[in-house]
């Protein structure tokens, strides 16, 4: 028969043993200490001056005085002694709040691994395996570099940090379905709008959406060029607009400036007024000026500038008045190319 346990190594009394008693309350001190093991310290060296009875230390690799060679073994305070216990791989201990188990050459921390779920001060789920309710988690360095990492499977998978209210998603942020990196948001976490885009090849950032500068809306390439609007006399589209028709050309500038232009073809054989449309409408006090361009027909019909006038036609046209024509044996039916152009306001 054996004289000690196999897992705690207990003294057991044997068959005819004198003195019996002595046996069974050793090992019940053993059990008094290994049960619900607790210690003072973890990694101790020096032995306490003044230890209260049943108190037990986790010693060191080298401890000294009266522990002295009794490295990586428990100490426990009893009867006015010391007594000494060689943990064995896998016991467990605590000191307050922290537990360490014994590897067989040192008390570790517990190592969390291959769990199927943690929550902190809350349930993880199948989704969230990993669940925290904090007013705040922090990730520190340990003296250096402090990296997090977001790893995905597969270009077409993500890899992403998304942001909630009230469970339901407002912005993300990462790698969504590409290996291109994208800020998203969304007004009610099922229409999403991609406000930024940055290249994976190129490492070109595009903003999607627009920007503005100081609530007002960004110029750029794609928008200098377009329809011109206002509001209250303030722009609110395009710098530049272009445009024809079957009435000229016209050009209009956000800051309200308008000109229009038009190649005219006049019969210049009798004295007249002659009226065009404007490619654009104008509002308020506008000027206007008609050029001589290629003449047609007659070229024996004189046509001095004297007898060339053009006047503003309401918001809609010119009037181009010819008072005195040339003189012609044969006038028949002149015309002149003239270039008519003016500037004025769009609003």
């Amino acid at each position: 028969m054996s004289e000690t346990s196999p897992r705690l190594s207990m003294p057991l009394m044997q068959q005819g043993q004198a003195q019996k008693h002595l046996t069974h309350n050793e090992a019940l001190e053993l059990l008094d200490v290994l049960v619900q093991l607790t210690v003072e310290a973890f990694d101790a060296e020096d032995p306490p001056p003044d230890p209260a009875e049943g108190e037990v230390w986790a010693l060191g690799a080298a401890p000294s005085a009266a522990w002295a060679g009794q490295g990586g073994q428990l100490a426990a305070w009893a009867n006015g002694g010391w007594f000494f216990i060689l943990p064995k791989a896998g016991w467990r201990a605590a000191k307050g709040d922290e537990v360490r188990i014994w590897t067989g050459d040192a008390w570790a921390h517990p190592r969390l691994a291959d769990l199927p779920g943690l929550g902190i001060n809350v349930a993880p789920d199948a989704e969230n395996r990993l669940s925290v309710s904090s007013g705040a988690v922090l990730f520190s360095h340990e003296g250096g570099d402090h990296r997090v990492k977001v790893n995905k499977a597969a270009a077409g998978d993500t890899a992403s940090l998304l942001f909630q209210a009230g469970f339901s998603g407002r912005a993300e942020l990462g790698l969504a379905g590409s290996d291109d990196f994208a800020l998203k948001v969304s007004a009610d976490g099922a229409d999403w709008t991609t406000a930024i885009g940055v290249s994976a090849a190129t490492g070109i950032a595009d903003l999607q959406a627009g920007a503005t500068i100081g609530g007002k809306k960004a110029l750029h390439l794609g928008n200098l060029l377009g329809t011109v609007t206002q509001s209250g006399g303030a722009p609110t589209g395009a710098v530049i607009e272009r445009g024809a028709n079957a009435n000229g050309e016209y050009v209009r500038f956000a800051d309200g400036t308008q000109i229009c232009t038009r190649v005219i073809a006049v019969d210049v054989a009798t004295a007249s007024t002659q009226t065009f449309a404007f490619p654009a409408a104008f509002v308020g006090t506008r000027q206007v000026a008609v050029t001589y361009g290629q003449r047609t027909g007659n070229p024996n019909i004189a046509l001095r500038s004297s007898n060339l006038r053009a006047l503003g036609q309401g918001a809609s046209g010119w009037a181009v008045v010819l008072d005195v024509p040339g003189t012609s044996t044969n006038p028949g039916s002149i015309e002149e190319t003239l270039v008519a152009s003016a500037i004025g306001r769009w609003f």
